[in-house]
């Protein structure tokens, strides 16, 4: 079995987790491109590739319609991460062409991010920590108080999906209520639903924001739901940039509409606009919400998995739902 597969070309454009590229390598036969333009691929590629692995940190344009119909013999592409909205998934749905994601094995690791990105917002950490450095503490005295805490906040979660849940079981362990806004309720989930994203931005003071890309949630957070949020509000988005509208959040840090957020993701990676960069109650990461060595190598792992699946047992471990029907040709 292991010769077939090593017939069956796999390409990787762009960057890929150097696990999946060597794994790849050791057992397709591996074709790698800058790029995902449809007029980079060649007679050959057309005629040979039966499986794409791809990196939504890609740096360049997504895997869309023009670039899936220039394989013809395309089965398969293997997404590095849960989000895979740079993989046009509903056009490769309709065209017999399998997505798979790499869901669960980063769930409890961006899960634990969250929770330090919140605790980092709301206590200032990490200015305490560069005031220490900056030898302040002995020469001014102790770092100020903070004006938020959590004691007594209400934690609301945007995308109650596996993330969702996994960060809402640790804020119960903490003592804080929750409550959350879907496309519709998770059954069997005892927290409060709310159907709408500014109903639940009304009723709780902290926002978590865990929701996928995509047109459908195209800057869902926006002026009017940070507006919502409050004067208290606390804002944290670990999910995808592009939900949010970056200048809303700027300007609602800035005018005291919020009182503070923790942002992990950005429309533009890695470009961060200098305003949030200057704002003192913006704490940032560079998206690194499941970036640990043993998670990335998970990820990476499943990639590969997902390929040799589909190909010697009939189907992906991990499809998206919108190509969940297909079947191998």
């Amino acid at each position: 079995m292991a010769a077939d597969l090593a017939s069956i070309t796999v390409l990787v454009p762009g960057k890929l987790h150097p696990r999946s590229v060597r794994r790849i390598g050791e057992t397709f036969r591996m074709v790698q491109l800058e790029t995902t333009d449809p007029a980079k691929v060649t007679a050959a590629l057309r005629e040979s590739v039966r499986g794409v692995a791809v990196s939504p940190a890609l740096g360049f344009s997504a895997v869309g319609p023009a670039f899936l119909d220039a394989l013809p013999n395309l089965e398969i592409v293997a997404n590095f991460g849960v989000g895979y909205d740079g993989v046009d998934a509903v056009h490769a749905g309709k065209s017999g062409i399998a997505v798979s994601n790499t869901p669960d094995v980063l769930t409890e690791e961006v899960a634990d991010t969250t929770i330090g990105l919140l605790l980092n917002t709301v206590r200032e950490l990490s200015r305490a920590e560069q005031y220490l450095r900056a030898g302040r503490w002995a020469s001014e005295g102790a770092y100020p108080l903070t004006a938020a805490s959590l004691r007594g906040r209400k934690v609301g979660i945007f995308g109650m999906g596996r993330i969702g849940q996994a960060i809402a079981r640790r804020l119960v362990a903490f003592g804080l209520p929750i409550a959350y806004h879907n496309r519709r309720p998770v059954e069997g989930l005892g927290y409060d639903y709310y159907p709408t994203l500014e109903g639940l931005a009304t009723a709780v003071d902290t926002l978590i924001s865990v929701a996928p890309g995509g047109a459908a949630t195209e800057k869902a957070v926006d002026a009017r739901i940070l507006a919502a949020l409050g004067a208290n509000g606390v804002f944290v988005n670990i999910g995808r940039g592009s939900t949010v509208d970056e200048q809303a959040v700027i300007g609602a840090l800035a005018n005291k509409t919020i009182l503070a957020a923790g942002l992990d993701v950005f429309v533009d990676e890695p470009r961060v606009p200098q305003a949030l960069i200057d704002l003192p109650n913006a704490t940032l990461l560079p998206h690194v919400g499941s970036a640990s060595m043993a998670t990335r190598d998970a990820m990476a792992d499943l990639v590969v998995d997902n390929l040799i699946s589909w190909f010697r047992d009939g189907h992906a471990l991990t499809p998206v739902a919108e190509t969940a029907h297909v079947k191998p040709r």
